[in-house]
């Protein structure tokens, strides 16, 4: 057994597992030697295709959005098996858990009807507008603003950064302003063709244009189109974060253990106190969000405690590649420009997602009700 081996409970996940295993061994989705960010975004798309015309990608979704129904768990299994052959990039692959599930909840039912199986299928890809360039982990404070304009359109206009796919992206799921305070925050389905919408790549330092800047203006956003009701977007955001902070994270995981596998193939028995540690902190994040996965199976609400997981992955991410860079001398900085571009990524681990001060504060005030009625 390898540290990738990880067992995820519940009913029928092993079968699953093992078809999924035996399907995937006798059908080719390996990338190609293209590593550019445009080639990973066509092979997801095309492992999607793939999954979902041989009905493994609709296991474990509603059938009234195209799924075939089953436990949530299943997609856990269907992920971790992806990334750890490195099929698709684990991130831009779980972004589907994220953003399939809001629409699932939020979106009228026939709209979730037709744009839902548009992602699982590979046909689209879609973008999360949340950040703003004054508002990142301080999402409440965000400015960007929807007006109602007639009985049945809203005009948008403001700006969000740090907007994932952007560029690919045919749909965004986006946070506006439409009054004051946490109750005055909006979400919308908003098509990405939609005339006033500019899009902007952004560079990052490990050399990918993941991310990107989006302006609105003056869009025109039909009021359908609206996830919830007016004033609902706060409730969406604090539904969608954990999402990404569950399935997500597991995926991420998995994928992590097949680096730390190659590197111990790479390896001394010289190593092993290195290797120890790297493994320990993979393996606790693994254990916290093996939790997780469990209470999502069982219909539980998932709320601060994915601040848990967060600070976990991020730590766990760090070391990991930290113990590459010690172990391997020049290859991140010489002979390995993937392993390069990773390591750089994981330096972003404790900011993306909600960063590391944050996720603290929100397990001392929310989950140890530290902080409280002090008087300083």
């Amino acid at each position: 057994m390898t540290t990738r081996e990880i067992g995820t409970a519940g009913p029928g996940t092993a079968e699953f597992r093992t078809a999924v295993r035996a399907w995937l061994d006798t059908h080719d989705l390996s990338p190609g030697d293209d590593h550019s960010f445009d080639a990973q975004v066509a092979q997801l798309s095309r492992v999607r295709r793939a999954l979902f015309d041989a009905d493994w990608m609709r296991y474990g979704w509603p059938t009234e959005v195209g799924g075939l129904g089953g436990a949530a768990v299943l997609r856990a299994v269907l992920g971790e098996e992806v990334a750890t052959r490195n099929l698709a990039e684990p991130g831009i692959y779980s972004m589907i858990e994220v953003l399939a599930p809001t629409v699932i909840s939020y979106a009228r039912p026939e709209l979730a009807a037709d744009m839902v199986p548009r992602l699982l299928n590979g046909d689209e890809q879609w973008c999360q507008g949340f950040s703003e360039p004054g508002s990142g982990s301080d999402l409440a404070s965000l400015s960007t603003r929807a007006e109602p304009h007639t009985g049945d359109t809203w005009i948008i206009n403001g700006q969000k950064v740090w907007t994932s796919l952007a560029q690919f992206a045919a749909r965004c799921v986006l946070l506006t302003r439409t009054g004051p305070g946490h109750e005055g925050i909006t979400a919308f389905f908003v098509d990405m063709d939609t005339p006033g919408i500019t899009v902007r790549p952004l560079r990052t330092m490990h050399g990918v244009d993941e991310f990107a800047e989006v302006w609105f203006d003056d869009v025109v956003v039909p009021a359908d189109r609206m996830l919830g009701r007016p004033g609902d977007g706060w409730r969406v955001a604090m539904d969608l974060l954990p999402h990404e902070r569950s399935t997500c994270f597991w995926h991420r995981i998995a994928y992590l253990f097949s680096i730390l596998d190659d590197l111990v193939q790479h390896s001394d028995p010289a190593d092993d106190l290195d290797l120890g540690a790297a493994y320990l902190a993979a393996h606790t994040v693994r254990s916290r969000s093996f939790a997780t996965q469990q209470r999502l199976g069982a219909g539980g609400r998932l709320g601060p405690e994915t601040s848990i997981d967060k600070v976990l992955l991020a730590t766990a991410e760090q070391q990991l590649f930290d113990t590459c860079r010690d172990l391997r001398p020049g290859a991140i900085e010489w002979t390995e420009p993937v392993l390069r571009s990773e390591y750089l990524y994981s330096r972003a681990a404790t900011i993306y997602g909600g960063t590391a001060e944050i996720q603290r504060n929100i397990i001392a005030r929310r989950l140890l009700d530290l902080g409280k009625g002090d008087s300083g």
